[in-house]
């Protein structure tokens, strides 16, 4: 091991285990990235400063709705994972598709998931499809940051060899030292994008539907964009053109379709419930 290598921490994935049954951490990634995105989105909601009146929805309209976008994003994002990353896998190993406790999912996959989950719920209510988009964009970096911990402590998705002085060795990343990527992606994902988020929505972005969808969206894809340019690229699929990895590609259409969200948002005027 090179001497400016950090040894990876001794994480068990597993929390708790009591006879078959596991409580893992890539579990309770998704379990609290969800509540806490819940608590603050009911938050959100109740703020009429943000919106220049009552919010377009209530709170138990959110509430119902935490069902619906949940199974959204653990769908699409298994789904996605299963198209975009090893379908030939999966093809050979069709009963493996279910096995979610072994990891394996897709951010894009899980948000196409989260996007059909909010016009099929806003049209079931009534409510506003941007708006209700909006608000679950601007909670959105909560989950993805513990989700990016949690690939840390699983020892997964580690970043590409480099000789920083806070180089890794992974263990199953071979002996060479590693960008702690997870790390990196934590801090943009999450923490970067979510400040940025906050301060969209108390500058008065909720007023002009869209447009925290559109921040979201490009912001992510940056951010996603810069995380892979440390990151290993999956094993099965290696970089792709032009030394452009998976992840990569997919962030391209984000970062279009959240431009188009930010000027459209833009063009209108803005709104206040009445």
């Amino acid at each position: 091991m090179p001497l400016l290598a950090i040894p990876f921490p001794a994480f068990d994935p597993i929390l708790i285990s009591v006879g078959p049954f596991a409580i893992r951490w890539y579990a309770l990634a998704y379990i609290f990235g969800i509540l806490l995105g819940w608590l603050y989105a009911r938050a959100i909601i109740g703020n009429q400063n943000l919106w220049g009146g009552p919010a377009p929805l209530t709170t138990l309209d959110f509430d119902d709705f935490i069902v619906w976008v949940t199974i959204g994003i653990i769908l699409g994002g298994r789904i996605g994972y299963v198209l975009f990353y090893n379908p030939a896998y999966f093809a050979a190993h069709p009963a493996d598709i279910i096995q979610l406790w072994h990891g394996g999912m897709s951010f894009h996959g899980g948000f196409t998931g989260c996007v059909l989950a909010v016009i099929l719920f806003a049209r079931r209510r009534g409510i506003p499809i941007l708006t209700l988009g909006d608000i679950t964009c601007a909670v959105g970096p909560i989950g993805l940051f513990l989700g990016r911990i949690a690939n840390f402590i699983n020892g997964e998705l580690w970043g590409r060899p480099t000789d920083v002085p806070w180089a890794m060795v992974f263990p199953n990343g071979g002996p060479l030292p590693r960008h702690p990527s997870q790390l990196y992606e934590a801090g943009l994902e999450g923490i970067v994008l979510l400040i940025v988020l906050v301060l969209a929505v108390r500058a008065g972005a909720l007023k002009r539907p869209g447009l925290v969808v559109g921040i979201f969206a490009v912001g992510y894809g940056v951010a996603r964009i810069v995380g892979e340019t440390f990151r290993e690229p999956d094993v099965q699929l290696g970089f792709l053109w032009g030394g452009l990895t998976m992840g990569m590609l997919l962030s391209l259409p984000m970062i279009l379709a959240g431009v188009a969200f930010i000027v459209h948002a833009l063009r209108r005027k803005p709104v206040s419930s009445p």
